[in-house]
């Protein structure tokens, strides 16, 4: 991808609405060079690719951004993973690795982890409720997501730091554009994170517990002799994609959802008087500003949408962030009203590739929204008005800072 091209692409994932609305006013669809394929804007012609995998494949879902330089690709060649994952799988193999994560992300394991996370939730805004001040992403949103995917999948706390970071360093290797040098060291950093869930896919192997872990490698590797190398690495891959989608992804709502109810303080107090609104919150800050803005789908043979037609190997980029602001299926979709009746949105995907871990993120919101409203009233942005800069990426949107401050 050339410096220009990337230049616009950075440009596009700080704020893409303007780019969204233009293409659903256009007719058929609009091809994007930012994002090397076709825009699928609408909410009609989203939620039709998403309900045909057999003509629209995930295999491109996490194509990177910049491709990684010769150097980091043989650093990652070290590592153990390099497997299948269920975001890019299809079919039978989509369904065999997605298993074991419906089963480990089932309402029931959500909700025997609230208490959990209510305890870790209360436990960060205690570390600086006295201060007056706080910069939310670093010493919340960052944190919380990261030991709760943790503690499901059963690693040490002790671990989860490490593995926080590795997860932060995969993503940046392949959604930013880094100097040589950084790739390389944020591939070593992939593959250390990549020997840490070894180790723990080892121990599991030797004696299963009941976590997601566990049930991963139960259902990848079904036996108990030793790992094959093939096991090994589509064990480590599934385990570190899980990994990453279970927090980066609930770190960028949680960063989102605060920033908008700040920014439209009318907002914040309505839900600070009327706690029962927050459910309802949680919806409307997931559809107005989604974390997940789209994934990249290829088409597998000749096929028409929107009254285009495209070739077999057409790469198209389904929007979610902008089938959730369609004027044709959304009421004032460009206002974020809390209050709104409920709306369809597709924050957390459609069809066989939903995201099986959206419960978990919501009971997650849920909390955070409950003990800051209760112990924070008072928050509001540090800088009122004051232009907040978005992460430039359209899988974990997500503010870079939110710096706040309230009456001690």
């Amino acid at each position: 991808m050339g410096e220009d091209v990337h230049g616009g692409l950075a440009a596009l994932q700080r704020d893409p609405y303007p780019a969204y609305a233009r293409a659903r006013k256009e007719p058929g669809l609009a091809f994007s060079p930012e994002l090397g394929g076709w825009l699928v804007a609408r909410q009609a012609d989203v939620r039709e690719v998403l309900l045909r995998p057999e003509d629209f494949s995930s295999a491109n879902a996490l194509r990177p951004d910049v491709m990684p330089a010769p150097e980091a690709l043989a650093e990652l060649g070290r590592g153990p993973g390099g497997g299948p994952v269920v975001v890019t799988s299809d079919g039978a193999a989509h369904l065999r690795l997605r298993a074991p994560l419906i089963r480990g992300l089932s309402a029931s394991r959500v909700a025997a982890a609230v208490p959990y996370i209510a305890e870790r939730a209360t436990a960060l805004v205690d570390a600086f409720a006295g201060e007056g001040r706080a910069e939310l992403m670093r010493q919340y949103a960052k944190r919380l997501p990261g030991e709760v995917i943790g503690h499901l999948l059963g690693l040490d706390p002790a671990d989860v730091p490490a593995a926080v970071h590795g997860s932060y360093r995969a993503e940046e290797l392949i959604f930013r554009p880094l100097p040589v040098q950084e790739q390389i060291h944020a591939a070593r950093d992939v593959v250390a994170l990549q020997l840490l869930l070894l180790d723990y896919a080892q121990e599991r192997r030797r004696d299963p517990g009941d976590d997601l872990c566990s049930e991963i490698v139960r259902a990848i590797a079904p036996g108990t002799a030793a790992l094959t190398d093939e096991q090994r690495g589509e064990v480590v891959s599934n385990l570190q994609n899980l990994l990453i989608a279970g927090h980066l992804t609930t770190t960028a709502l949680i960063g989102t959802t605060l920033l908008h109810l700040l920014r439209h303080r009318a907002q914040w107090e309505l839900l600070c008087a009327d706690p029962s609104l927050i459910p309802a919150a949680i919806e409307e800050a997931a559809r107005y500003d989604s974390a997940v803005q789209g994934f990249r789908r290829v088409t597998t043979r000749p096929v028409t949408l929107a009254g285009v037609e495209l070739a077999a190997g057409e790469p198209v980029f389904v929007a979610y962030g902008s089938a959730n602001r369609d004027e044709a299926a959304v009421d004032r979709p460009e206002v974020f009203d809390i209050t709104r009746p409920p709306v369809r949105h597709l924050a957390f995907g459609h069809g066989v590739h939903g995201c099986p871990g959206s419960q978990l993120a919501r009971e997650q919101l849920r909390v955070t929204l409950e003990t800051l409203t209760r112990r924070l009233p008072g928050l509001r942005a540090a800088a009122a008005g004051e232009r907040v800069e978005m992460l430039p990426t359209m899988i974990h949107r997500s503010p870079r800072a939110l710096p706040v401050v309230w009456e001690t």
